[in-house]
């Protein structure tokens, strides 16, 4: 675990060229950009709590380098954007291990890929379905039946499943501190300043819960919270996912996890549970949903404990170090808002729970257009379809509450 950190201090000055609002790795990377190409403006980053502490140090540590969603794309087939997709998570991921490697960002970078596994028929089904499209797209793959995947995992809870090289293991909240203590000098990062208000024209007028600041440019890359700032309340849902993570385990019960001394599972359903062997030593389960608002305590633990329980049996303990919850933001068809809102304006939201990599690359091409640079990428990122219009509550509550109880019921096993 990483030590307490001390809050950067309140800004000098109020006025700045561009103003970031979200520090998490979309706004990091904007601003980043923003402040390589233009190195004599001066950049805020406003974040609403401390870096590393929120939604973007709270994720599994995964970084993907594939698309979660290829059906997006209007008139463009399904084949063509994925191509598109990979090709700015390629570049992304190039940049992103560039930075680590520059700045000495100790995150326990590990390029050992990862595992889809399925427990039950219909997972089976769903992961074949996707190997389909890995053919379609040239990506490596190694298959395993029950045996090899209780030799890799150390469980026969799963009948079958696949590894692929795309993806890169870190630890999120020391990747994300590290980026953010490493920005050039001209940005100025600002912890604990929760925006309450934004100006509709530039200059724009920014409201903080402790100050006002103005800037002729704003980029909006706080995920869900963009909502509270009037902005694409029709079209975003704030998603809360829960994780835990035991104490450092013994060498015996290491042995207990397979033969890897990390390895991450995706399951085979959207409301599966993910797992993780962290190279520490630890184990981290992954596992529900809920719409809005965090869920009890008590059914986190109660649920990702028998999640645990259920697949590894065999464990002297099934007891946890650390609980917890984060935010993400999911739209309708599972697209991402990446543009130009008004003159001046910019913003990259609903990541649809694919934030390190997707926010890293969207956040330095959103950079770029903000600076008024081109490039192919940032051609491609805008040619991807906007999120679908949301009924208005409390339909959409409804319809929510529904499709997690669908899904629910349909991951069975995968949970």
């Amino acid at each position: 675990m990483l030590p307490k950190r001390r809050q950067s201090p309140k800004p000098a000055t109020t006025r700045f060229g561009t103003i970031v609002i979200g520090g998490g790795f979309t706004g990091l990377a904007a601003a980043r950009r923003v402040a390589e190409l233009r190195p004599n403006e001066e950049v805020l980053v406003l974040e609403a709590s401390t870096v590393g502490e929120g939604s973007s140090g709270r994720n599994s540590g995964f970084i993907i380098d594939l698309p979660h969603n290829t059906k997006m794309g209007g008139h463009t087939s399904p084949a063509e954007v994925a191509r598109k997709q990979i090709r700015m998570y390629e570049a992304g991921l190039r940049w992103l291990e560039g930075l680590v490697r520059e700045h000495g960002i100790d995150c326990g970078w590990n390029p050992v890929g990862k595992f889809h596994a399925a427990a039950s028929e219909a997972g089976v089904k769903n992961l074949q379905a996707v190997l389909q499209q890995y053919r379609d797209w040239g990506i490596a793959y190694t298959e395993y039946d029950r045996a090899g995947l209780a030799a890799r995992l150390g469980t026969d809870y799963y009948q079958y499943g696949y590894h692929s090289p795309n993806n890169v293991f870190v630890q999120p909240a020391a990747l994300i501190r590290g980026l953010a203590d490493t920005l050039p000098a001209n940005v100025t990062l600002a912890e604990g300043e929760s925006v309450i208000a934004l100006g509709q024209a530039a200059p724009f007028e920014v409201t903080t819960s402790s100050g006002r600041y103005i800037a002729d440019q704003v980029i909006v890359a706080n995920n869900g919270f963009a909502k509270a700032l009037g902005i694409l309340r029709d079209r975003l849902i704030t998603i809360y996912t829960y994780a835990a993570v035991t104490p450092r385990l013994p060498e015996a019960e290491l042995a207990k996890l397979g033969d890897a001394r990390e390895w991450g599972v995706i399951p085979a359903n959207r409301l599966g549970t993910t797992l993780r062997r962290i190279q520490d030593g630890r184990f981290m389960v992954r596992s529900d949903y809920s719409y809005e608002r965090e869920q009890s305590p008590d059914r986190t633990l109660a649920l990702l404990t028998d999640c645990y329980r259920r697949r590894y049996p065999q464990m002297a303990s099934h007891g946890f170090e650390y609980v917890w919850g984060g935010t993400t933001a999911l739209t309708r068809n599972g697209a991402t808002y990446f543009g130009s809102l008004r003159p001046g304006l910019f913003a990259s939201l609903g990541c649809n729970g694919a934030g390190v990599l997707k926010g890293t690359m969207y956040g330095k091409l959103l950079g770029e257009m903000a600076a008024g640079a081109t490039s192919s990428f940032l051609t491609d990122a805008l040619s991807l379809e906007k999120p679908n219009w949301l009924p208005p509550e409390p339909f959409r509550r409804a319809g929510v509450m529904s499709a997690i109880k669908y899904q629910a019921s349909v991951a069975g096993l995968e949970r």
